[in-house]
This record gives structure tokens, sequence and C-alpha cells, in this order.
């Protein structure tokens, strides 16, 4: 049987799917798993075993139709469910399945704070649309696969003080409502007191180099000595005590592809995320989680799948969540959801955890 997957964005998403496809490979009797996705997410896939061949959308829509209808699939999930993905079930003619994304009751709970929402992953909802197929849950998580040569040698890229172990944080997000503010991540790095590796793209990279020069001896370790202009002009004074380790920092936005940046995620002690893919990229190598929300929940069903996680947010803010996705700004002006979390840290040992 031919099995054509569809899901076109994000990273977070795409990463998702991933049990769907696996047991679609195992589990259908001579299966063929082909998916169906954006240019940019080519070389995520194209590693991963249970996937027969990856279609891309790079030019028009009626290319890439044409393209999928010279398969002759036999079925069709739709882990998308959206107008792009119903027109191309509907010029292709074969039977399909789509996941319930429960839009009505993400509504209600964004514009009323009235939760109707099931208490169900939202990997669940995307095995459900391969139920007819005879597909069940195995139990096994997600799936991320890095090609050998996108493997990081952590002794060849990084100081040596981060080869016996560091912290990932992943600071980036696609909404600025999703992240938090830059003193705030200063702040939950001074409080981790160990090597941070921070990740992002090169939209973060001066994101962390202001992070970075916080921590800089001569701005965070003591604050400015009279007269003296710190090297930074972003000086935020760091959580600092003689007789424990200190936070050194990384900066690795911007330096590595996403697949490289998945190395060093799963060479970490463990993982700082916001809502967003590298935090599901982390699941899937089940590293325990620190996983912190802003104007977004978890009762969206998109919290770290099948490992252990904690979550940092703020708990019973009236305006939250404001969205199902984000926002450039905060609509209320305030930014509570980020500038008012609690950073109850109860930390891992500072052991490899590689």
């Amino acid at each position: 049987m031919k099995i054509l997957v569809l899901r076109f964005s994000s990273i977070g998403d795409i990463v998702l799917t991933t049990p769907v496809v696996r047991c679609l490979k195992l589990q259908v009797p001579g299966a063929q798993v082909h998916f169906a996705t954006k240019s940019a997410f080519r070389s995520f896939l194209e590693p991963n075993p249970y996937i027969d061949k990856v279609h891309c959308l790079s030019g028009s829509l009626q290319e890439l139709v044409a393209e999928l209808r010279a398969e002759k699939f036999d079925f069709i999930v739709d882990l998308h469910h959206n107008l792009r993905t119903t027109l191309i079930k509907a010029q292709l003619g074969v039977k399909s399945a789509a996941f319930d994304k429960l839009n009505w009751r993400k509504w209600l709970l964004v514009r009323f704070k009235v939760n109707t929402l099931p208490r169900v992953h939202i990997v669940d909802r995307y095995l459900a649309a391969a139920a007819p197929l005879g597909v069940k849950n195995d139990g096994q998580g997600l799936d991320y696969f890095i090609p050998a040569r996108d493997e990081v040698a952590v002794g060849a890229v990084l100081p040596p003080g981060f080869q016996q172990g560091y912290v990932a944080f992943a600071i980036g997000a696609q909404h600025a409502t999703k992240r938090l503010p830059v003193e705030r991540i200063v702040e939950l790095c001074g409080l981790l007191r160990q090597p941070v590796v921070l990740l992002g793209g090169p939209e973060d990279e001066s994101t962390g180099h202001i992070i970075e020069l916080a921590f800089d001896s001569q701005t965070a370790a003591s604050p400015p000595a009279p007269g003296h202009i710190p090297a930074s002009p972003y000086y935020f004074p760091t959580p600092t005590n003689p007789g424990k380790a200190q936070t050194v920092i990384f900066n690795a936005c911007g330096k590595f592809n996403l697949n490289q940046s998945a190395s060093l995620v799963r060479q970490a002690r463990f993982v700082v995320s916001h809502d967003t893919g590298l935090m599901h990229i982390a699941a899937a190598f089940r590293k325990e989680i620190f996983s912190v929300w802003g104007n977004t929940v978890p009762e969206f069903g998109m919290y770290p799948y099948r490992t252990e996680f904690r979550v940092l947010e703020v708990p019973g803010l009236p305006c939250r969540p404001c969205s199902k996705i984000g926002y450039e700004k905060c609509p209320q002006g305030h930014f509570r959801c980020m500038r008012d979390i609690t950073f109850n840290l109860d930390l891992p040992p500072a052991r490899d955890g590689r």
C-alpha cells in the first residue's frame, strides 16, 4: 500500500508526526510511506528510515499535485488539515483521513478561557488519523535522525569547560510572545550555574550575544567598579555565589544548521526551551526538559511527549492564553505571562548526561 502523509510546517509539528510515519511503515503490510512538506524540511525528513520518499512544495501547488498524482497513492493521512491539503486531497481523489484540529475548542479557551479540550496529546490525535489503516500507538515516542555528516563533535566546537557536560537552552521561538525577555533569559541562565549552550537560528544570534556579554567576567561576575563602563551596554546583574559553580555561556545561535543543533541537544545534560521545535527534538532524544510557556499553554496538547519535563509558566493568569500561536508583542502591554514566571528549579545533578 502506498501512503501519503501531508504536513507542511512547522519543524515542531513535523517532529510530532514521526510516530505516525513509523507506525505506518511498521504496522501496515507492505507500506510505502511518502511525505509531502516544504523544501525547508527536506534535510530533516530524508534521513528518516521510515519515509520512502519526500515530496516538497517548492513551486506552485499544481506542480506538487502533478508530482503526487503520478505516484498513484492508495491513502492519504492529512496531518495539517488546512485549505492547501484539502485541495490536494480533492485533486488526487483517493481515500483519506485528517486529524481533528479542535479549532473551536481552542477558540473557546483563547476567547473565553473555557477549557473543553480533551486531555490528549496532539501525537495521539495525529495517530487517530491513521487508525483507519489499523495503526496503533506503539509507545515509542518521537523520532529524530541525524545524518552522520551533521553529528557535532563537542570537543572540536565547544570550549574546554563544556566538554564535561552542558545545558542546551533553545532561546528562540517564532513569535515574540513565546519568548522570554532577554533579561529573564539572563536570570534563568544565572540560576543554572553551569555551562550553557544557547541554541537558535541566525535571527537569535544578536540576542545570544547580549546574553553572552551579560556573563562576561568583567560585567557579570560582579557589579562594575565606580566609573567603569562595562564592555556590554546590556548589563544585567546575575546571581553569584562564590561557593558554587557559575554560569558560562556559549552562543551557538546561527552557527549550526538544524541537524547540528539537534546533535548538540542530544548531547546535553538537559534542555531548557520555549514552546518551539527544539523542545520537541529534545523530547525525541528523551531529554529532561524545562519547558517555558508564555502566551500559549500546555493544554493545547503540544507539551513534551513521552519524556520527563517540568513546566515554567504563570498559572491562573486571566489573559492567558491570548492566542493559540503567538504575537509580535503582548496585546495587553504588560507581558506578565513571561515577566512573572517564578524560576523554581529543581536541577538534575551536574553530570555528563550524554
